[in-house]
């Protein structure tokens, strides 16, 4: 790679104070969705690399506006362009689908939403050198990180970051409702009960996962008046997953913090370049990069599901009202998240755990999808998206269930069925 100049400490922590949030109003939106790859008519059949090479330089020839990227177990994921309006948003990724679906099917290939891999054990299918070096990282701390490689999608959200907002908190409300938010998206989003075949005991797998990654890169930074210096104080102070290098394996250093990096200079002073493909290491819930990115929300079901947490969130970040709305809603929830970050807190645990059985989480989100309802005709959403979050709303959140007590019902279903039929005989 190319032979950068050296940066200083201070120079680095401005740079990432500078660019983490941009503000202004909330203008923009975007999504980043994930699907995992499955033989049409054998899902449980894992997909051979070299299908699954082939499937991409198809879809790669595709005239798509969105980015197409495949993450090592095979997931397919789509990421919008950044768009002036959720109805733009959803156009645009609709557009894309209708390309990628019938491309996949040719191949006798599905796309299945789901959080968590429910049908086989993590196996990993790229051996680029980020990939190989971010394995050797996670495997220090158990299986969870091939897992989360590997075996989990999801549907990320991408909103502005706002204004920065006079008084004590300033740009800290909304990072503060990003997170206590975010326990409720997770929560009524939840798609992801099984693995393997079995129940794990949570609805959204997924989260637990993530819970159960090295805490120095996937905990929230901690909440308070000042998110930026929280931020910047985290990413220079998170472990280094990888040295890159232009030939040969990427090293996975133990122990290094990036501040120490630089501190050091050893094997060699980092650059602004190697700062920002750290920061792209670093898996938060929320994620600022300009903008936030709520990394919370579980693969949807169906062709269009993802399109309602879309919805849902847009609403609830870019009209004033709703905002307001939301923020009132789940700030009692600090208390039951206590000091603890996410996703470790009791309020996450919770929301992993129970999702919308918790009274608690019950309550903030019939609310919040109740303003979210009221925001989306100001927003200019169509009758077709206001119709399919009513629906949502009336399935899963009025009733206290989500997309996993649908998978949980029909498993149940089926083995008593089978204990059914073995007592007949």
């Amino acid at each position: 790679m190319p032979v950068r100049p050296a940066v200083t400490e201070a120079e680095l922590e401005a740079h990432l104070r500078g660019i983490c949030f941009k503000t202004g109003p909330p203008r923009r939106i975007g999504v980043e969705i994930e699907w995992l790859v499955h033989d049409a008519r054998n899902p449980r059949c894992p997909v051979e690399p070299a299908r699954l090479r082939s499937a991409a330089t198809t879809l790669r020839a595709l005239p798509l506006r969105s980015l197409l990227t495949f993450e090592p177990g095979g997931q397919l994921e789509l990421s919008s362009p950044a768009a002036t309006s959720l109805t733009g948003c959803i156009e645009a990724v609709t557009a894309d689908l209708a390309l990628v679906r019938p491309a996949m099917r040719a191949m006798g290939l599905g796309m299945a939403g789901h959080g968590h891999n429910p049908w086989h054990r993590p196996q990993r299918v790229l051996t680029e050198p980020r990939y190989d070096a971010m394995e050797a990282y996670f495997d220090r701390w158990g299986s969870a990180g091939r897992s989360m490689m590997c075996a989990t999608a999801s549907v990320q959200v991408c909103v502005d970051a706002g204004y920065e907002e006079p008084g004590p908190l300033g740009h800290g409300r909304r990072w503060l409702l990003a997170h206590l938010l975010g326990a409720v998206l997770a929560a009524a989003f939840a798609n992801s009960p099984t693995s393997e075949g079995c129940p794990t005991g949570y609805r959204t797998t997924r989260q637990v996962v993530w819970s159960q990654l090295d805490p120095a890169r996937t905990l929230a930074p901690p909440q308070g008046p000042d998110p930026r210096s929280a931020w910047v104080r985290y990413v220079m102070d998170a472990p280094v997953m990888c040295l890159r290098a232009e030939d040969g394996p990427w090293d996975a250093p133990e122990g290094l913090t990036f501040r120490e990096w630089v501190r050091t200079g050893v094997p060699r002073p980092p650059t602004q370049e190697d700062l920002d493909y750290h920061v792209t290491t670093l898996f938060p819930p929320v994620r600022p990069r300009g903008h936030l990115e709520l990394r919370m929300i579980d693969a949807q079901s169906g062709e269009a599901g993802w399109i309602v947490p879309l919805a849902v969130t847009a609403a609830l970040f870019d009209d004033p009202e709703a905002t307001e709305s939301a923020y009132r809603i789940v700030k009692p929830l600090a208390e039951t998240a206590g000091s603890r970050p996410a996703p470790r807190n009791p309020l996450w645990r919770r929301a992993a755990r129970g999702a919308l059985t918790d009274p608690e989480l019950h309550t903030a989100a019939v609310a919040c999808f109740a303003a979210a309802q009221e925001a989306l005709p100001r927003l200019g959403a169509s009758a077709e998206v206001c119709a399919a979050v009513a629906e949502f709303t009336e399935r899963y959140v009025a009733r206290g269930r989500c997309p996993a007590d649908d998978h949980l019902d029909a498993l149940y279903a089926m083995e008593g069925d089978l204990t059914v039929g073995k007592d007949s005989q």
